[in-house]
């Protein structure tokens, strides 16, 4: 029996296990990796604190970090995918993918989500050698070149507004000719810039280049002409799957598939679950603000957990705390 289960390698996952070892919440922790999506990056610029690291180099800190914390507190399950969480009473069991079953009273989901790939020839094979899926990461290497931006909801327009600050054009390749799932304010903000051009009606088909990107091919709906787009780097942002399955029948979702959350304190619509990170529907998404709901989450579990705890004095939840603390 442990107090929480904290679900999830990423950077939310492992400020969780951090903070829950220095506070003595026994706990299992349960990832198939750890490093999350940040794995893929080879880069990463804005992890506060480190000026430069790998996605790889950043995993294998977060894990040293939390194993230097674990002791006997954190039980550390590498390798293990959550495959089923079930509630009966006031304890929650969760089930793996490797036949291990986990029971405690408290759970937090951290699972983050998948990024959908470009289904594009050679989208794969250029991965992480100018295509990239994460411009926060990745878009400062590519400083005074062409690039290009894969989709035309507000998370491509965001991607091309942050590209425009440092690069020399920026292309954003819609499918449609209007851009429905996106903010009109946002849209005319980022097409008023001198440096940004629109190509729409258009899909990618083709990825081309030598050991790193030189263009992207992009075929059109209509009349299928193809047009080759000379640029160093395709950011892809057409949305993302959140990893929630095995949660799905106890927590509410949103219409993407992500666990609603309250914002205050990441608790979910279960009492004794919180979610964090990539996987809730905040509005936000990057590795410092998943850590930081981590924490947030945490400092109001171990508050849950001593307030049911079934001996010793119940500790009540504290005052706001001033932002000088």
């Amino acid at each position: 029996m442990y107090d929480l289960a904290i679900v999830g390698g990423g950077p939310a996952g492992v400020a969780a296990g951090v903070y829950a070892a220095r506070k003595k919440l026994k706990t299992v922790f349960i990832a198939e990796i750890i490093g999350g999506q940040s794995t893929d990056s080879q880069d990463i610029q804005n992890w506060i604190g480190t000026q430069h690291i790998s996605g790889m180099a950043l995993a294998k800190e977060l894990e040293v970090h939390l194993r230097a914390y674990a002791a006997d507190v954190v039980d550390i399950k590498i390798g293990e995918r959550a495959t089923k969480l079930e509630k009966s009473g006031d304890l929650f069991t969760i089930t793996t993918a490797q036949g291990a079953s986990y029971q405690t009273r408290s759970v937090l989901i951290a699972t983050g989500g998948s990024r959908k790939k470009l289904q594009a020839k050679g989208a794969d094979v250029f991965e992480n050698k100018g295509v990239t899926y994460c411009a926060s990461c990745d878009g400062p290497l590519f400083g005074g070149q062409d690039v290009a931006v894969v989709g035309g909801g507000n998370a491509g327009f965001e991607t091309a507004a942050q590209l425009l600050a440092y690069c020399k054009s920026v292309t954003l390749v819609h499918r449609h000719e209007d851009f429905a799932r996106a903010d009109a304010a946002t849209v005319d903000a980022v097409l008023a810039h001198a440096n940004m051009r629109v190509v729409k009606n258009v899909e990618p088909v083709e990825v081309k280049g030598d050991r790193f990107v030189s263009g992207l091919v992009v075929k059109d709906v209509t009349t299928g002409a193809l047009t080759e787009l000379p640029v160093a780097a395709v950011f892809v942002e057409i949305g993302m799957l959140p990893n929630t399955d095995w949660v799905k029948d106890v927590v509410t979702l949103d219409e993407w598939g992500r666990v609603n959350v309250d914002g205050k304190n990441q608790r979910t619509s279960v009492d004794g679950v919180w979610a964090a990170g990539d996987v809730t529907d905040g509005l936000y998404h990057q590795n410092n603000i998943a850590a930081g709901d981590a924490v947030k989450a945490l400092e109001d579990i171990y508050y849950w957990v001593k307030r049911k705890a079934p001996t010793g004095a119940a500790v009540a939840t504290p005052a706001p705390q001033s932002a000088l603390q």
